[in-house]
Parts: C-alpha cells; sequence; structure tokens
C-alpha cells in the first residue's frame, strides 16, 4: 500500500488531490494548519475509501516546521512514497509596501519547506526505487509579475529546482512541477489579488497530477490548461521588457 504526503491538504488543490488518491487506495498523511479541516476530511476519506489517515495540524512557514514533521512522520512509523509540496501562499502589492514578517513566511514555506521536505524524503524513494515527488509551482513561475514580485520568484524557483531534480534522480523516481494557472481556491482570498477572467476547478489540477503518477516518465514541468501553455510559450518569445509590462497591467496595485 503506497502512502502519499499532502502538505496543505485542508482545502483546495490539496484536499481535491487527497479525495482522488485516497479513491485509489493510498494510505495519506495530511498537513495544514487547521485541525478541524484535516480531521473532518480524514474522517470522511475513512469511510468513503476505507483507507488509513494520519493528520498533522503544523504551519509550515515556520523555520523548523518540516524537521519536526519529518520527525514525527518517522516516529509514527510511515514511510513516504508520495510527496506532493502544495502548501503554499503569495502575497499582492508592491514590494515597498509588503510586510517583512509575511514575506519571510511566504519565502520559508513556498521554497524552504519544500527544499527541506523534498530532500528529508527523497532519499529512501531513491534507495527503494520507486517513489514521486509533486511540486506544486504555477504560470508566474514563466515571467516576473510585478505586483506579486515574490510570490512569483518563489514558483520560479519551486519550477528550476524540481526540473533539475528531475535530471538527478535515477529510474522509477518520479519528480515533476505542476503549474496551475488561476484556480478556484482561497489564493485570492489570503493574497488580496483581485480575480479575473475564468478560474480553472481543483479537478483540473488533480488530473494533471495523476497523470503525471501515472506516466512512467513524466515530463519536468507540466502547466495545467492549454491557454496557459500558449501564454507561458509567448511570455518566452516576446521582449522580456514586454512580458513585465503585460504581467504588471494584470496584478499590479494602482497605488
Amino acid at each position: 500500500m503506497s502512502t502519499a504526503l499532502i502538505t496543505g491538504a485542508s482545502s483546495g488543490i490539496g484536499k481535491d488531490l487527497a479525495v482522488a488518491l485516497a479513491a485509489r487506495g493510498y494510505e495519506l498523511i495530511l498537513v495544514a494548519r487547521r485541525k478541524d479541516r484535516l480531521a473532518d476530511l480524514a474522517k470522511e476519506l475513512k469511510s468513503a475509501h476505507g483507507v488509513g489517515v494520519t493528520v498533522y495540524a503544523m504551519d509550515l512557514a515556520k523555520p523548523g516546521a518540516s524537521a519536526q514533521l519529518e520527525k514525527q512522520v518517522l516516529a509514527d512509523g510511515h514511510s513516504v512514497d508520495v510527496l506532493v509540496n502544495n502548501a503554499g501562499f503569495g502575497t499582492g502589492t508592491r514590494v515597498v509596501n509588503e510586510n517583512r514578517a509575511a514575506v519571510a513566511e511566504e519565502i520559508q514555506l513556498n521554497v524552504g519547506t519544500l527544499v527541506d521536505l523534498t530532500i528529508a524524503f527523497l532519499p529512501g524513494m531513491v534507495k527503494r526505487k520507486s517513489g514521486a515527488v509533486v511540486n506544486i509551482a504555477s504560470t508566474a513561475s514563466y515571467q516576473p509579475v510585478p505586483g506579486m514580485a515574490v510570490y512569483a520568484a518563489t514558483k520560479s524557483f519551486v519550477r528550476s529546482f524540481t526540473e533539475a531534480l528531475w535530471g538527478e534522480v535515477p529510474a522509477g523516481v518520479k519528480v515533476f512541477a505542476v503549474s496551475p494557472g488561476a484556480t478556484a481556491t482561497e489564493f485570492f482570498d489570503v493574497s488580496g489579488v483581485h480575480k479575473f477572467g475564468s478560474l480553472a476547478s481543483t479537478s483540473e489540477v488533480t488530473e494533471v497530477i495523476l497523470a503525471g503518477l501515472d506516466s512512467a516518465k513524466p515530463a519536468p514541468s507540466v502547466i495545467v490548461g492549454a491557454r496557459n501553455r500558449i501564454m507561458a510559450r509567448i511570455s518566452r518569445i516576446v521582449p522580456r521588457t514586454m512580458a513585465i509590462k503585460v504581467a504588471g497591467s494584470m496584478f499590479l496595485p494602482k497605488n
């Protein structure tokens, strides 16, 4: 029986993926800050699918939290076969107006925790010659984004790190980044960024993740949605200044 650890599992993409993996018979380790939501989800999944579900209510934006999580997972006798680094958040304002404490947590969660958990659980996968690391990036990773400078930079790191890791792991171990565009999650409520256009459903992102897990050798990076794939390609072709200005026109606050 395979075990999947999902961070940011209490809502959005993490929750939707937990439901999908439980339906496939995965044992689950679910991590998020909100204990009540995790408990409700665990009860639902156990009842619907008869799988084992362990929950850890932790704030992974705090320094040292990832090491604490690893310690608890190992102490409880779990072996992680699939690691999904989904937890993350963005801040949406000009850099001169950023809250330094919030930015520090944003970088810690989006980058520091993701890297540390990968380093914690990847060696076991390499030793077993099986397993998967799935890192959630963003279409914001394909160009600088004025108004979301820190968030876009963290997601560029995630994508670059994951693609490099893809080139390191042996056969049998899968590593890939998934880049959703605007998705119907709590992201906009937390970041303060205005919603625009149509939002993808979390199930669309989950389908892409499942397809990667099912693939013998998934691509190092996958973009969710045909329109997003086209826009990412365009951002690489047009002059950099133009790509920055277009992104700024969409996300940069007016004041």
